[in-house]
């Protein structure tokens, strides 16, 4: 759970590099808010055109926090955080991301700054 906390205190931040545990654990808790999110609003009945007024509210709270720690997660690989917008691409960009995600990172510092990694072990 810290590492969810962790990147939604970087709310807005597009600058440095995320480590694929961190991105991971955001997706991971990210998912199961949204699946526990979607059941209360089928049990209380919000929905809205198909959307739940929660499941709504929680993902547009998550937008900006999910696209910065995807560019995060690309500056890992050592990739300009302008690849995200090979997500466009259907279903080939949703591969190509995915696969950046699963990548590790760069070691020691790139020119995006240095290794999280190395700064988590030290």
């Amino acid at each position: 759970m810290s590492w969810y906390l962790q990147a939604l205190k970087k709310y807005a931040v597009f600058s440095g590099r995320s480590r694929r545990k961190e991105y991971w654990f955001f997706v991971l808790f990210a998912v199961i808010i949204s699946i526990v999110l979607g059941v209360i609003d089928t049990m209380i009945g919000s929905q809205a055109g198909g959307i739940g007024i929660l499941s709504g509210i929680y993902a547009l709270a998550i937008l900006i926090p999910s696209i910065a720690v995807s560019v995060r997660r690309l500056h890992d690989i050592d990739k300009t955080g302008w690849w995200i917008l090979i997500g466009f691409i259907p279903i080939i960009g949703t591969i190509i991301l995915l696969i950046f995600a699963f990548l590790p990172g760069t070691a020691g510092d790139n020119k995006y700054g240095a290794d999280p990694k190395a700064a988590a072990a030290a």
